[in-house]
């Protein structure tokens, strides 16, 4: 599964013919997911985009059935389980007054990949939930419990507000890159160099939402391409408040910007925003003890057609060779694909800027290695590091660490 949708993703789990897909009709108003009385008819995890009433646009997921069974159902539980990595809110339904091992699985991954989620006792109208199943459910957990009918839709409202009280927060409130670097009516210069992987006639995500992260603090934009950049200061005689550009440029930016302009970069203003900036930073530092023979994840958080001029795969193995002088190995692995070789492998994961996936996607492909101790970095900073400007495209962050 791919997690290129930026809205809040929410997950529905639970035993088969419990009522998920139901729940999940119920909550769209559609029938997106099928529902049927044969066990395992959720066989893959399925998507459906919705509007919910005070979150906004979200991604519902439906799962299948954590007590499915044999081959192919051990198969479809990893898959569900996967899930749980990439959402920012979870739904556990349940039903019959039942409640035992498997809600007990989920709830332990939930905890430990810090998902809050949002109990369902579906069915209610045949079968409300009992004392002896509420006692169960209160030694586990204290997440709230809701009942529920998919059928007659009970209490379909109570079922959003639980959603709405549960979900963060910061899930689905706009997120900006630079309030508290510029105030109304200073001026930012945003360098932006075309090159072979910039997409034809469009810029990438982070630089736009860079400038209009500069027009919602009521500031100034100026864009300019990296060559163009020396020449505008000088005819204009404009001091930025702050420039940003991107990472790759940061060895020719670095020289023509005055030192008392404060410099970073779009990887690095949205690493901060989306990923473990702090952790990055610690990382970004372990490249200068990289040894000979140490090998180095670098994870695309999207598939893309590559070039000779990708970043990922040709750009930032040569650069670390030329910085380090050693003789490293890399492996690289795209989408949100399981990373199969052990964490404890590597030396370094290096993450790119991740503007395809959300924040908890990020947090959840580097639970793992900042679990283990393994040091992690993004794109940007590892190539202020190898630039020598490491400590200046950090500078305007201070305050964050």
């Amino acid at each position: 599964m791919k997690g290129k949708d930026l809205k809040p993703h929410i997950g529905i789990f639970g035993r088969r013919n419990f009522g998920k897909s139901s729940l999940i009709n119920a909550l769209t108003g559609s029938d997106v997911a099928i529902v049927s009385e044969i066990a395992g008819t959720t066989t893959d995890p399925v998507k459906k985009s919705m509007e919910i009433f005070g979150i906004g646009p979200a991604i519902i997921i439906d799962t299948a059935g954590i007590d499915d069974k044999g081959d192919l159902g051990e198969k479809r539980i990893a898959k569900t389980l996967d899930v749980i990595k990439q959402i920012d809110c979870a739904m556990l339904v349940i039903a019959n007054n039942t409640f035992g091992e498997y809600e007990e699985m989920l709830i332990e991954k939930f905890d430990r990949h810090k998902v809050p989620y949002l109990i369902v006792n579906n069915k209610t109208d045949v079968e409300p939930l009992q004392n002896e199943a509420i006692r169960k459910i209160q030694q586990q957990t204290t997440a709230s419990i809701v009942e529920f009918s998919a059928i007659t839709r009970f209490n379909l409202e109570g079922v959003i507000e639980g959603l709405k009280s549960t979900i963060p927060e910061t899930t689905y409130q706009s997120p900006s890159l630079l309030k508290e670097l510029i105030t109304r009516g200073d001026i930012v210069m945003l360098i932006t160099p075309v090159d072979s992987e910039a997409p034809d006639g469009r810029m990438i995500l982070p630089q736009v939402m860079a400038i209009r992260d500069v027009l919602d603090n009521d500031a100034i934009n100026i864009v300019v391409k990296e060559t163009e950049a020396e020449l505008f200061l000088q005819k204009t005689g404009i001091k930025p408040k702050l420039v940003i550009t991107d990472s790759q440029a940061f060895g020719f930016v670095n020289k023509i910007i005055p030192a008392d302009i404060p410099l970073t970069g779009f990887s690095v203003a949205y690493a901060r925003m989306r990923g473990p900036f702090e952790e990055y930073v610690k990382g970004a530092r372990k490249i200068a003890n990289l040894k000979d023979g140490d090998k180095i994840l670098i994870l695309e958080s999207c598939t893309h057609q590559v070039s000779c001029e990708d970043i990922g795969r040709f750009k930032i193995p040569r650069w670390l060779r030329e910085f380090t002088k050693k003789q490293l190995e890399f492996d690289v692995l795209a989408g949100l694909n399981e990373i199969k070789t052990p964490i404890t492998d590597y030396a370094l994961v290096i993450q790119c800027g991740a503007c395809m996936i959300t924040r908890k996607q990020v947090f959840s492909r580097l639970f793992d290695a900042i679990e283990a101790g393994v040091p992690v970095t993004n794109y940007g900073l590892a190539i202020a590091f190898m630039n020598g400007i490491f400590d200046r495209a950090i500078a305007p962050f201070a305050n964050t660490l």
